[in-house]
């Protein structure tokens, strides 16, 4: 198998970032059980897993990672945080502009650390 094919680095970037942002979604879980809310982790861990697979810098494997990482962050609060009046995602989805501005931010920064840990080191790109 050979692992300079940009194609492989791909699937491989992107396995890495489902790995990451498992891994994130449950260390979440867990941190929030402990009494804090650390909401960026699992895009952040997602941008990890991805560029660590991949072991090649691409903008558009960064781009996707960085917009997944934005999907996982909101799951992640609908997940700790449900709307009282209907706990379903559709609701959620649409009622985001009542969320928290902290909230906002968290996965927003979420989002930006997926992308810029995915964008991987300078040394070889697709």
């Amino acid at each position: 198998m050979n692992r300079n094919n940009p194609v492989l680095a791909v699937v491989f970037g992107l396995i890495g970032a489902a790995l990451g942002g498992a891994l994130g979604y449950f260390a979440f879980l867990w941190i929030v059980s402990q009494g804090f809310y650390a909401l960026a982790l699992p895009g952040a861990l997602m941008g990890v897993g991805c560029a660590l697979l991949a072991r090649r810098r691409s903008m558009a494997l960064a781009i996707a990672c960085g917009a997944l990482a934005l999907v996982v962050g909101l799951f992640c609060e609908w997940r700790v945080a449900p709307f009282i009046k209907d706990r379903s995602l559709g609701f959620f989805l649409t009622h985001l502009h009542q969320l928290r501005p902290i909230t906002h931010i968290m996965i927003a920064l979420g989002g930006v650390l997926g992308f810029w840990f995915a964008l991987g080191s300078k040394s070889k790109s697709i």
